[in-house]
C-alpha cells in the first residue's frame, strides 16, 4: 500500500483508529412511477444483504483482516444493511467458541447487546429512493470501514468503487488517536498521506472529475468524484435509447446531469 512500504517501529499495539467512509450514488431515468418502483425492486434484488455481505467479506480479505461476526438484514419496503465485526489477527478456535457461547447465552436470556467489537468493523447500508414528480430514481450506498492496528481500509477503495455502479462518489478518511514509537514519541499518523486520490486506480480516476477538501493538521481527508461521461443507454430503465427522438434524449441527459451535479454539490439547481 502507498506510504506503508517501510513499517514504523512501534512500542506495543498500534492504537490509531483509521476510518474510511465511502458513499456512492447511482442515478437512473425511469419515466413512470411503475418503472421507478420496478427499478427499486431491481436494485433491492441486485444489492440484497447476501450480495452486500460478499462485498464486505471481500473488503475484509483485501485489508488483511479476519471476520469475527456477521449481521445482515433486508428491509421492507426497500434497502438492506450488513455489519461485519473484524479483527487484525485470526482468532483461535477456543476464542471463537467463547464468542459463540456468549451469543447463545444472550439469546437464551433475551438480553440485548449494543455492540461487540474487537477494535474494527465494516458496515454497509443502502438507500434506494424515487419521487413520483421526478422521472429519476437514485440508489445510495453508505459503507464504513473502521480499523485499529496496522491494517488500513484504504487498501479496499478500488475494490469498493468497482463493486457498484458509481455516478457520484464521496469518500472520507480520518485518523484518530495516537500510538508511540519505541522511544515513546507520539505518532498521530503512521503513513504518508496527501490525498485519497493516491489510492484510486488512475484508470478509474480518468472517468471522474475529482476535488479534494483536506484538513492535514487534523488528519482528515475528503474526496468527491463526479462521472464525466453519460452513456444514456446505461441510465434508461426498461427503455431502449433508439426508441426516443434526439430531442428527448438530450432532455433526459440534461436532467440526469442536473441530478448528478445537485448531489455532487449538495445544492438544488432551479
Amino acid at each position: 500500500m502507498l506510504g506503508l512500504e517501510n513499517k514504523l517501529k512501534l512500542y506495543g499495539f498500534n492504537n490509531l483508529t483509521k476510518t474510511l467512509s465511502f458513499n456512492i450514488y447511482d442515478v437512473c431515468y425511469a419515466k413512470s412511477e411503475r418503472e421507478q418502483k420496478d427499478y427499486i425492486a431491481y436494485i433491492d434484488e441486485q444489492y440484497n444483504s447476501e450480495r452486500l455481505t460478499k462485498i464486505l467479506c471481500g473488503v475484509t480479505e483485501i485489508i488483511g483482516a479476519h471476520v469475527l461476526n456477521i449481521s445482515k438484514q433486508d428491509y421492507e419496503p426497500q434497502g438492506a444493511s450488513v455489519t461485519i465485526l473484524i479483527t487484525e489477527k485470526a482468532l483461535s478456535l477456543h476464542k471463537k467458541n467463547d464468542i459463540q457461547d456468549a451469543e447463545e447465552e444472550i439469546v437464551k436470556t433475551r438480553k440485548s447487546v449494543v455492540s461487540h467489537l474487537d477494535k474494527s468493523h465494516v458496515t454497509v447500508h443502502t438507500y434506494p429512493e424515487y419521487h413520483p414528480y421526478n422521472s429519476i430514481a437514485t440508489f445510495r450506498v453508505d459503507i464504513d470501514v473502521s480499523t485499529c492496528g496496522e491494517v488500513s481500509p484504504l487498501n479496499a477503495l478500488d475494490y469498493l468503487i468497482g463493486s457498484f455502479d458509481s455516478d457520484i462518489i464521496t469518500t472520507d478518511y480520518r485518523i484518530r488517536g495516537f500510538t508511540r514509537d519505541v522511544d515513546g514519541k507520539k505518532l498521530f499518523i503512521d503513513h504518508n498521506m496527501t490525498s485519497i486520490q493516491d489510492y484510486i486506480n488512475k484508470k478509474t480516476l480518468k472517468k471522474y472529475d475529482a476535488i479534494d477538501v483536506n484538513v492535514y493538521q487534523s488528519n482528515i481527508f475528503h474526496t468527491k468524484m463526479l462521472i464525466k461521461e453519460i452513456d444514456l443507454q446505461n441510465y434508461l430503465f426498461n427503455t431502449d435509447v433508439y426508441e426516443l427522438p434526439p430531442k428527448r434524449r438530450l432532455e433526459i441527459t440534461d436532467s440526469l446531469r442536473r441530478e448528478m451535479i445537485e448531489i455532487f454539490s449538495g445544492i438544488n439547481i432551479y
